[in-house]
This record gives structure tokens, C-alpha cells and sequence, in this order.
């Protein structure tokens, strides 16, 4: 790992979202060199999913050995950003060094995505990073080296990465987008680059998107951190930099990486943006995860009487009820391909509700076009349907509102198998 040198003694670090994950990392590292950290973040009180508070991430850069000031805001709000910056500068005296970490993800199609998911994603990635860069820049430029940096991708024009979410990469190319333009402004003045991540990184994002097994192929949080201090260390000439994490470290010196794999050795997980194509992504998740492929010798014909489907399935009638049906009000259709293809359905509307090969019957109201190898890890829990979705395995027809509501099922099933 990248050793501290002291370099950010007494440097003030403004960081967006720092009470978890990637901000929590960059915000420990400068600690540890005795720096200044103002914690821009939303979470005050204890999340019932997400770990840490701004107060709990406060207490930690303390006894790191820097100095913190917890500020509840929402980057979104320019009052509150306002207000952070004002005591930041109070109290330390100044801004060196902005990061934008914070950061909102919704992996769906156009037709899938609310605009209000629309908005949260452009009001906390692409709005806030320039709202807060925009109220730190009168302040930064008074540093002897002010950096600022975003945590976003280069800017990948290829088309694969626009058409499982389009809405998400528009919001994060936007702050990959200020980088470009606010580099080329600030230029003499003021460090501004972007810095990803080469392979997956192990936070909650990615394990939401990912489920279960998906930790082993991720790095931890520390390579971040590190990447971001080799930047900050940079003089103001280092600018408009798409900086990749492994890259700069090994242009440090660092030649073992496996001390930031959460499980060295394993298979890495690629992140997304970077040449490698979403389909391979979730084949590699698959391969290398706790969701290995299946293989069968088997023919269609026969799956559809016995075989890893028919036993799927067999699990799945076991547990309908009349509440899973009066909760539900959907049927659903399978049309799966691969070495158990056939029509399978799911009857959430009616009776007790039923199950089985063939058509519904009645007409569905959602219909699930996929492999059967990956129908299995879906119901078995070893398969996120979004990132199904999202790596174009799993194409959805019909009401979206209804296929959320059959993940609810398959949650159920994990205490089944």
C-alpha cells in the first residue's frame, strides 16, 4: 500500500458523501497525515441498510489523527452546501481540496427509469458536483495547491455503455464532463481530474448490485484512497487527468496489488465505463462468483419434466399462498433458451396462485425472456435481477412495477434451498 508522508498536514479536504465506503477511504488517508476533513454528507442518523453516520465517520478521522467537521448536506441543496463551505473555511481557514465522491445509481432502460430517478441521479451526480466545485472554486483558489477531483469514468463514448441506462451514464459522465471543462478554465490555477477505479470496488453500491459472492471480485476501498492521495500530491499542472486507480499506483512504486483484493488471489471484477463489454461483466461476475455456470447434458426436451427448472419450480409452488397472490396481482410468463429451454409461468393473480411449464393461464402481464442457467441464479438468489437486467440477459416485457414485486419471492426462496 501507498505509504503517508505527511504531505497533507494541516491541509483542509472538503469531501461529498464521506460517512461510508470510497469518501469514508479518502478521508481516513489524508487523516492520517493530519489533515482537515469536512464530511458533506446526508446520513445524521443511523441508516437501517448502510453503515456509518457523518458523526461516527468524524469520530474515526479523529482518532486517525485529523481533525473533522461533520456537516449534514445534500448536494443537491445549495443553502446546505453554502452553509458547509462557510464553516469549513471558519474554522480551518481555508479549502485545498475538494472531492466530489457523492453519488446516485439506478441501472435500468429509458421506459424503466422514473424521472424521479432521473432527477436524483442528475441533482446528485452531474448538479452537485458542479454546485459544490462551483461554491469551493473562490476558496480552492486561494490554496497553494487545490486540487479538486471527481470520482467518475472517462469518458467512454462507446454506445454499449448507454444502452442498458442511459439516464445513469449521462449523470455520471456529467461530472467526468466538468472535469474536461472546469480543467481547461482552471488551468495554472487549479488540479481538477477524475479518478476511477480499474476493477470493482467492494462497497455497498456494489453489493446491491452484484448479491451475493460478489465481495471476492472487488478490492477494498483502500486503492481509492491511495490513487487519491498519489493525485493530491501532484502540483496544479497535473490537470484534466482521467487518473485509473492501479495506473498512478504503479507509476508510486506499487507492485502488490493483492494486499487491496478483499480475497487475494480470486478473479477481479472489471468496473464498468472501461473496455470491457457489460455482457462479459456479468459472465466474469458469474464464473468467478458464487454463482458458477451450469452444465447439463441434458436436452430441452427433457428439462421440462425433471432438471435444475423443473426443481426451481417445484420449490417455487411450495411457497405460493394467498397472501403472495393478494400482495402480487401479476402473472408472469418465462420464455427461457439455453440447455432448460421452454415456457415456464408463475400465476400471482389468481386462486391461490400456481406454477408450472406451458403457458398461463391467462394472459401475462409480464413476460421474462431469458437463459435458463441464469432463471436459476435469479430464483436461487445467487443473481441480482438488475444486473441481469442491466448486462442484457434478462429483457423484461410488460409491467415493471410487477417484476420489482416477484423479487420479493425470490428473497423468499433462499431460506427454501
Amino acid at each position: 500500500m501507498l505509504q503517508n508522508t505527511g504531505k497533507l498536514a494541516g491541509y483542509t479536504i472538503f469531501i461529498t458523501g464521506a460517512s461510508r465506503g470510497i469518501g469514508k477511504a479518502i478521508a481516513l488517508k489524508a487523516a492520517r497525515d493530519g489533515a482537515n476533513v469536512v464530511i458533506a454528507a446526508k446520513t445524521a442518523d443511523p441508516h437501517p441498510k448502510l453503515p456509518g453516520t457523518i458523526y461516527t465517520a468524524a469520530a474515526e478521522i479523529e482518532a486517525a489523527g485529523g481533525k473533522a467537521l461533520p456537516c449534514i448536506v445534500d448536494v443537491r441543496d445549495e443553502k446546505q452546501i453554502n452553509n458547509a463551505v462557510g464553516k469549513a473555511v471558519e474554522k480551518f481557514g481555508g479549502i485545498d481540496i475538494l472531492v466530489n465522491n457523492a453519488s446516485a445509481i439506478n441501472l435500468t432502460g429509458t421506459l424503466e427509469t422514473p424521472m424521479k430517478k432521473v432527477d436524483l441521479m442528475l441533482g446528485i451526480n452531474l448538479r452537485g458536483t458542479y454546485l459544490t466545485s462551483k461554491l469551493c472554486i473562490p476558496h480552492l483558489l486561494k490554496s497553494k495547491n487545490p486540487h479538486i477531483l471527481n470520482l467518475s469514468p472517462p469518458l467512454n463514448l462507446n454506445p454499449i455503455w448507454f444502452k442498458n441506462h442511459t439516464a445513469y451514464t449521462m449523470a455520471k459522465y456529467g461530472m467526468s464532463m466538468c472535469v474536461l471543462g472546469m480543467a481547461e478554465e482552471f488551468k495554472g490555477s487549479i488540479a481538477v481530474n477524475a479518478l476511477w477505479p480499474k476493477t470493482a470496488i467492494q462497497t455497498a453500491a456494489m453489493d446491491m448490485l452484484g448479491g451475493s459472492g460478489i465481495d471476492k471480485q472487488c478490492r477494498k476501498v483502500e486503492i481509492v484512497a491511495d490513487a487519491a492521495y498519489a493525485i493530491f500530491k501532484q502540483p496544479t499542472s497535473f490537470t484534466g487527468q482521467f487518473v485509473i486507480d492501479e495506473d498512478i499506483l504503479k507509476k508510486e512504486g506499487i507492485k502488490d496489488f493483492d494486499v487491496y483484493a478483499v480475497e487475494p488471489g480470486h478473479p477481479l471484477l472489471p468496473d464498468f465505463f472501461l473496455d470491457q463489454q457489460p455482457e462479459n461483466l456479468a459472465r466474469q461476475m458469474e464464473e468467478h462468483g458464487a454463482t458458477p455456470a451450469f452444465k447439463s447434458g441434458k436436452t430441452s426436451a427433457d428439462s421440462a419434466a425433471t432438471g435444475p427448472v423443473s426443481d426451481m419450480f417445484n420449490i417455487i409452488r411450495g411457497i405460493l399462498s394467498p397472501d403472495i397472490v393478494k400482495t402480487t396481482q401479476g402473472v408472469y410468463r418465462f420464455d427461457l433458451s439455453g440447455d432448460h429451454a421452454g415456457v415456464w409461468y408463475i400465476d400471482l393473480k389468481n386462486d391461490a396462485g400456481s406454477a408450472g411449464s406451458g403457458e398461463p393461464p391467462v394472459k401475462a402481464d409480464v413476460v421474462m425472456t431469458l437463459d435458463s442457467s441464469d432463471f436459476i441464479k435469479m430464483f436461487g438468489g445467487k443473481l441480482k435481477p438488475t444486473m441481469a437486467f442491466m448486462s442484457g440477459k434478462l429483457k423484461i416485457k410488460g409491467d415493471m412495477g410487477l417484476a420489482i414485486k416477484l423479487e420479493k419471492m425470490m428473497g423468499m426462496m433462499k431460506s427454501k434451498l
